[in-house]
């Protein structure tokens, strides 16, 4: 009797991410807190500034660690167009959804605050099976810069928007202004410049021991000494918020040893981000808004991704270009973002908020989509089996094999 196989017919769900569970439950725990305090006194203190800093720079530095260097080289262009041009469309169709749909001028700096990729996402979540190495490089290098320009259209955009929504005055978030930004980029520079000096030196004075490594090639420092002159740098770095030279350190201050701890601490900077994005989700939101400025988001970086990039990055196959497509994630640099601005531009982070769980569940949707379509094109673009030919069996001794007629019935037909 023959018996049917359960797993027949029977398709396999997609699994989901651990990470991603993980989030949820963060999400979950950091809104409960926030329930049963309130986190508005701890916003501006240093030791939250520091805090979230030293979290946003572990993302930057896990982000650019794992890129590709020789994928950069190559499209170096198309990050160039990603980080300004791409920056800036996707902040001005963004901004001209939520204007037009809510008629408050204001609603300009919403397009700004999540036009950016959170770097911290996509170094936590970068294991996509189905992106080549070229595109997750590119996608990883896109949020690893896109900040420095999301900073620069800040300055410009939120003194329009706080004229055109009635106040007199400079928004506060202009302080430093052009000469402040001009700043921050100097001392980003100074830090990136002792980091690499902090690390040849390293290397001369305690180098690591590497097995075929010839002396033409640079050595790294020791493996203490590594870890301590990277964490030194993210400290430094949190504590007066100089992420662009994190970044850029990510490029060079490898070491092979580091990638393991590396994975982990930003899985738990991406878990504990999580949980500050809870705070303050339970603290109100405007549901609407939120959902719209989500939605845009996403929507806007799909835009960007296949129209524009193609002009400059050639050869992305189209599943990459779709991948990149649905690339957006939000999480801790828009929330910081948000609360510089709320001073100026009230209900902004009740309004992010909810923008960046919208981003994030139409990104891991979208890829769940994107996996069972590759599945079922796989599927139906696989041929049958030939089917098995069985090879003639070999005739014993003796025995005439096919076709040959046998000795015994030949006599009997010659003497017929």
């Amino acid at each position: 009797m023959e018996t049917s196989r359960p797993d027949r017919g029977r398709r396999k769900l997609p699994s989901v991410p651990a990470v991603l569970l993980g989030a949820l439950g963060a999400l979950a725990l950091g809104t409960l807190i926030g329930l049963a305090a309130d986190p508005s006194p701890l916003v501006g203190t240093t030791g939250y500034v520091v805090a979230t800093g030293l979290l946003l720079a572990v993302g930057l530095y896990g982000s650019t660690y794992g890129i590709d260097l020789a994928d950069l080289r190559r499209d170096l262009r198309g990050v160039v167009a990603a980080v300004t041009l791409g920056v800036v469309l996707k902040a001005a169709m963004i901004s001209g959804v939520m204007v037009l749909a809510f008629d408050r001028p204001e609603y300009l700096v919403l397009g700004i605050v999540v036009a950016q990729i959170d770097p911290l996402s996509v170094a936590a979540l970068s294991e996509d099976r189905h992106m080549s190495q070229r595109a997750r490089s590119l996608l990883m290098a896109w949020a690893s810069f896109d900040d420095p320009m999301t900073v620069l259209l800040t300055l410009y955009v939120a003194g329009y928007a706080y004229a055109a929504a009635g106040h007199t005055g400079t928004p506060s978030v202009m302080g430093g202004g052009a000469q402040g930004y001009a700043l921050g980029l100097v001392l980003n520079a100074l830090l990136l410049a002792g980091a690499l000096l902090a690390w040849w030196a390293g290397g001369r004075l305690w180098p690591a021991r590497q097995a075929g490594e010839g002396p033409e090639r640079p050595r790294r420092p020791a493996t203490p000494l590594a870890a301590l002159l990277v964490v030194a740098m993210l400290v430094l770095a949190a504590a007066n918020m100089l992420m662009l030279a994190v970044a850029v350190a990510g490029l060079f201050l490898r070491a092979r040893v580091l990638t393991r701890p590396l994975a982990r601490a930003v899985t738990s900077a991406f878990l504990l981000a999580t949980v500050l994005l809870g705070l303050f989700v339970a603290q109100g939101v405007s549901l609407a808004p939120g959902l719209l400025l989500g939605a845009s988001a996403f929507a806007a970086q799909a835009v960007v991704a296949v129209l524009l990039m193609p002009l400059f990055v050639r050869g992305l196959s189209r599943r990459d270009r779709i991948l990149l497509g649905i690339g957006q994630q939000n999480g801790l640099t828009a929330v910081l973002l948000a609360l510089t601005l709320e001073r100026d531009f009230p209900k902004t982070v009740g309004i992010v908020a909810p923008a960046v769980v919208t981003v994030n569940l139409l990104h891991y949707g979208a890829q769940i989509a994107f996996g069972c379509w590759s599945r079922h094109r796989a599927g139906k673009n696989r041929r049958p089996a030939a089917p098995r030919q069985r090879l003639p069996r070999r005739p014993a001794a003796g025995e005439p094999r096919p076709g040959e007629v046998p000795p015994a019935a030949d006599g009997l037909r010659s003497s017929a």
